[in-house]
């Protein structure tokens, strides 16, 4: 603790560097642990939110009285996962890239900021929480944004930004889709 506050005027003229603090303690709490394994499936199931638009697609197939909301709540993980994709491709900030960060995973990718995984686990708890009557946020988004620190691919301030657009995105979905049934 108090070398985290010896190095308080340090982090502060240099947030990346307070950033690559955060993923050297979570990588260290990790390391050689079944954590690693499970950030990796994780990180799988979340690619290009394929497992997500699963599960959407599923409960399309198997709810049919809900069809209709199951598919514009997958459409709306879809949408928050491009958004996510196209802020990336504007802000164009790398994956961290510094010796004391192992990266544990091949990435789709040299972009960072934000987190598509993130961003589309957000939509998905928000979005197919809402459908089932669960809160499924607090069970979805901290594993997954840990996830992404735990396999050294992104910045912590990265995940958080995945996760506000994917809350935005599906607050707008939720509002577009109550507008069409009035």
């Amino acid at each position: 603790m108090a070398q985290l506050l010896d190095d308080a005027p340090q982090r502060a003229a240099d947030p990346a560097g307070t950033e690559v603090q955060v993923l050297q303690a979570v990588q260290g709490a990790a390391a050689g642990t079944a954590v690693v394994r499970a950030a990796r499936a994780m990180s799988l199931f979340g690619e290009h939110a394929a497992g997500w638009l699963t599960i959407g697609a599923v409960g399309a197939l198997v709810d049919a009285p809900r069809r209709r909301e199951w598919l514009t709540a997958a459409a709306g993980v879809a949408l928050a996962h491009g958004a996510s994709i196209g802020v990336k491709r504007v802000v164009r900030r790398p994956r961290p890239h510094d010796p004391r960060v192992q990266v544990l995973v091949g990435t789709p990718s040299r972009l960072s900021f934000p987190s598509a995984h993130a961003t589309s686990t957000t939509a998905a708890a928000v979005l197919f929480g809402a459908l089932i009557h669960k809160p499924l946020v607090p069970l979805l988004v901290p594993p997954m944004a840990l996830s992404r620190l735990v396999l050294g691919v992104h910045y912590p301030s990265d995940v958080v930004a995945g996760s506000v657009l994917g809350a935005a995105v599906a607050v707008a979905t939720r509002r577009l889709a109550q507008r069409g049934t009035r």
